[in-house]
């Protein structure tokens, strides 16, 4: 049975008005297509509904039972449409985003806020985790969606880059790769590196760039925060190379960032799973994430 909702509002305002011009002014058709959408009504459901007089319609004992019950099925199709459409319209609620802890301390802030502004009437929830429990967390659903770096294997995943965030070099002032000018990868070889570990997203990409552009160092640290990277080559255990993001606005105390060349950037994404469209009102937050991030560095 293919019953169509035109066709059912149709004989309701046939119904109502009591004839076939009247219901046709009533719903903005024409009195042809309002016969012809009652004539398939009643090819579908096997049973005439009306009957025709010179003037008015009257209905058979089937559409005496159709009417009976149309009126509250329709009121309460419409009900639960307006409330479904409601929820793309709701301006308030809680969103929860989970990214990784660079992500978290330089970005994550001024995008609170900025959503705060914005959508008051939205709370942005953030969970502060290590990348690869970002990406368990929206794929279990336990978040609305991820930002992270680069993410890798993800044909489960809807990405979505915002920023493209360049590496630097992070050194003492008075080190003799502390020229103020870009510093080549191949010049780090020799100089004892800190760095973030694997558990960072970015880990992979500063070992792939360093092998790329024949930069041979000896890992002297591997931690898991970028505070205890800088006061790591603070005490001259070593120089690194982390994030530009990772540098606050108003840079290190005791340390300097200089720019590498080749410029490598990695790419901030927004992750969420796929097939599983985000809430309006998780959309809304994700709107204002990407407009933050694309002022801040350099757009993708």
């Amino acid at each position: 049975m293919n019953v169509t909702l035109r066709q059912l509002r149709v004989f309701r305002a046939v119904v109502l008005e009591g004839n076939f011009s009247r219901a046709g002014d009533s719903i903005g058709l024409t009195q042809p297509a309002v016969s012809r959408s009652i004539l398939e009504l009643e090819a579908q459901l096997g049973v005439k509904l009306l009957d025709r007089t010179t003037r008015d319609v009257i209905l058979t004992e089937a559409g005496q039972a159709l009417a009976l019950r149309l009126e509250r099925l329709l009121d309460e199709l419409d009900q639960t449409l307006q409330d479904v459409g409601g929820l793309a319209r709701a301006r308030r609620g809680k969103v929860r985003v989970a990214s990784s802890p660079t992500l978290s301390a330089n970005l994550m802030p001024s995008c609170i806020a900025a959503c705060a502004e914005r959508e008051p009437g939205i709370q942005l929830v953030l969970l502060d985790r290590i990348q690869q429990d970002v990406l368990s967390s929206v794929r279990s659903g336990e978040v609305d969606f991820g930002v992270v770096i680069e993410p890798v294997g993800t044909d489960d995943l809807n990405v979505e880059v915002i920023m493209k965030d360049p590496f630097v070099l992070i050194t003492r002032p008075g080190h003799p790769l502390a020229q103020g000018h870009a510093v080549r990868w191949r010049s780090l070889t020799g100089y004892p590196l800190v760095l973030l570990d694997h558990a960072s997203g970015s880990r992979r990409l500063i070992d792939r760039a360093l092998e790329h552009h024949g930069a041979h160092c000896e890992v002297a640290q591997e931690l898991g925060h970028p505070t205890t990277v800088f006061r790591m080559v603070e005490a001259g255990i070593g120089i690194s190379v982390m994030p530009a993001l990772a540098v606050p606005a108003g840079g290190i105390p005791g340390l300097v960032a200089c720019p590498l060349t080749p410029v490598v950037q990695r790419d901030i994404v927004l992750a969420h799973r796929r097939n599983r469209t985000p809430s309006p009102l998780a959309q809304r937050v994700w709107a204002v994430i990407r407009d933050v991030a694309r002022g801040k560095l350099t757009p993708p």
